[in-house]
């Protein structure tokens, strides 16, 4: 995938996005074209330049696969630690989520785990006194 464009993101959000939480064209093209304002055409961006509610953002889209982070750590001159955060786009993940939506990816995926799916004796306390 070359150049992530505001129409190749917008599908991914859309696709992202389950059916229960339905986001319109208009909502899901403003919020690519708003992310992609920060990252132009690098792949990936320092998280200082987001203010909190843009950091929401890429939260959401961080849950969605579309983003991920990576962290730096760099000795400063006086011998401190400094961390940079980063913002990365998943390019593969956008790929995939342009022509296929969450729902058709997660039950292929096959990795999506919840309580509920466990047996009910697991919540059972163990006689040997264990807590």
């Amino acid at each position: 995938m070359g150049i992530v464009t505001v129409d190749d993101l917008t599908q991914a959000i859309k696709n992202s996005i389950d059916d229960s939480h339905a986001m319109v064209e208009e909502q899901a093209y403003e919020l690519a074209h708003h992310v992609l304002n920060f990252f132009g055409y690098s792949d990936r961006i320092i998280d200082n330049v987001l203010e909190p509610e843009d950091r929401d953002a890429f939260y959401m889209l961080e849950d969605a696969g579309i983003l991920t982070t990576e962290r730096e750590e760099t000795t400063l001159y006086d011998g401190r630690e400094w961390r940079i955060h980063y913002w990365l786009f998943k390019r593969d993940k956008i790929a995939d989520l342009m022509v296929n939506s969450r729902t058709s990816t997660a039950s292929t995926a096959g990795d999506d785990f919840t309580y509920a799916d466990l047996p009910d004796d697991v919540w059972q306390r163990g006689g040997d006194g264990a807590a």
